[in-house]
């Protein structure tokens, strides 16, 4: 091959590659570095059709037009979708919106679903400080919904103690509740719920409801999934033994009841046996029904009997209930074990549907289940964009009868007993 073949070769590579990343670039795993991607896209592919057309290189000129042509196609889409989100009638936008938890990074944009009732709550973390102050921007939020005569906004973050503690700073680092586990139990009940009560107070005083702690996964073994950059359920879970995990994590939650937040036990049905990290990943469990009964499940059947805690639905296949669906999915597990084997009437949030284990397997019809299956809050924290595309799936899913209205109608019960007990 001469020197002007090898050239060829490389420039419809590198277009290929381009075109590669233009169909991926709205991938949740890319979030951060989305707007850049997409200039460089543009810029590169421009600066080809330039360099081809200029150079009279015609056979060069296509693949550099279809990179372009895609990548504009694709923001194009991305565009309509939002547009229609946003265009759709108030009524049906409130009806579906009130099941969404959004994470965002535009102030203005999370103002105008806040006010539409686009949303029923917003995540925070930390990258919500930077643009001011964090309380003074979730009180105006919250006047937003008062002036607009919609139910109190659920603000939400993601505040354990330890590795995850999303809002360390500006909220002080706790230390991780497993640290406390060794501790004879009066005194570890004792410190767990301090550390609980005292989160509570810095988490209310910023204007959060809900806290999605405390992780009720047993340490199994204390291994981590193979290529857990997130998971790290090692240093999150309380203890391997279900007793511990119970009475700590009840403490945990009576604490931050103490200070009027409320808890979430996640995530069902637990990942310490998970081989693969569910953020990137689709993953299953293979223990027994009985085993999973006996141990896995214990902590969580405990705490949603005595506490008022929410259960935060893990995006894991637990095959002896459910080979096809994952937990957060499941009609099996969320309707028929929590719901009706259980007695459970409390809420049910997902896990980041921006996670791979969900977000790269046929996502629209993953929502539909969700809500058939009687979870509340479809949770799009890491990636609040993709709440677009989402929503749009329950638009159109809604307008060919897939939703189970009855489902939906239950759903909005408990989520009017969860507004009619926030504070005013």
């Amino acid at each position: 091959m001469n020197a002007k073949s090898l050239s060829i070769a490389a420039e419809v590579a590198l277009a290929l590659a381009a075109l590669a990343l233009a169909l991926q670039v709205d991938d949740p795993l890319l979030a951060g570095a989305r707007e850049a991607l997409r200039f460089a896209i543009y810029a590169v592919a421009t600066a080809g059709v330039a360099w081809s057309w200029l150079g009279r290189r015609q056979f060069r000129l296509i693949p550099w037009a279809v990179v372009l042509l895609a990548s504009a196609c694709l923001q194009l889409s991305t565009e309509q979708r939002r547009r229609a989100t946003l265009a759709a009638p108030p009524e049906t936008l409130r009806l579906l919106g009130r099941h969404f938890i959004v994470g965002y990074r535009d102030r203005d944009e999370a103002e105008r679903l806040v006010a539409q009732g686009g949303v029923g709550g917003i995540f925070v973390t930390a990258r919500n400080v930077r643009g001011g102050d964090l309380a003074d921007e979730i009180a105006h939020l919250q006047e937003l919904r008062r002036r607009a005569g919609q139910a109190p906004l659920i603000v939400a973050a993601d505040q354990e103690g330890g590795p995850v503690s999303r809002l360390s700073p500006p909220l002080p680092q706790a230390p991780a509740l497993a640290s406390l586990a060794a501790l004879p139990s009066a005194m570890r009940r004792a410190a767990v719920h301090r550390q609980g009560a005292e989160m509570g107070r810095e988490l209310a005083r910023l204007g959060v409801t809900v806290d999605f702690a405390p992780v009720v996964d047993l340490a199994v073994a204390h291994r981590d999934a193979r290529g857990a950059l997130h998971t790290r359920i090692s240093q999150r879970a309380l203890s391997d033994d279900p007793q511990i995990v119970s009475e700590m994590a009840r403490a945990f939650v009576e604490g931050l009841d103490a200070a009027g937040v409320r808890a979430t036990a996640k995530h069902f049905p637990g990942l310490g046996r998970v081989d693969e990290d569910t953020h990137f990943f689709r993953a299953e469990i293979d223990a027994a029904q009985s085993e999973l009964e006996r141990r896995d499940l214990e902590p969580f059947q405990e705490l949603l009997a005595h506490t008022d805690a929410w259960l935060m639905a893990g995006h894991v296949v637990a095959k002896a209930y459910d080979p096809e669906w994952p937990a957060s999915q499941s009609k099996i597990l969320i309707g028929g074990l929590v719901r009706r084997q259980w007695g459970f009437d409390g809420v049910i949030v997902t896990d980041d549907l921006a996670m791979g284990a969900v977000s790269r397997y046929d996502p629209c019809a993953g929502v539909v289940a969700s809500l058939n299956a009687g979870v509340d809050l479809l949770l799009v924290s890491f990636d609040g964009a993709q709440f677009y595309p989402l929503m749009d799936c329950l638009l159109r899913a809604k307008d060919r009868g897939a939703l189970d209205m009855e489902a939906l109608a239950r759903s909005a019960r408990r989520l009017d007993r969860l507004s009619a007990s926030a504070k005013p």
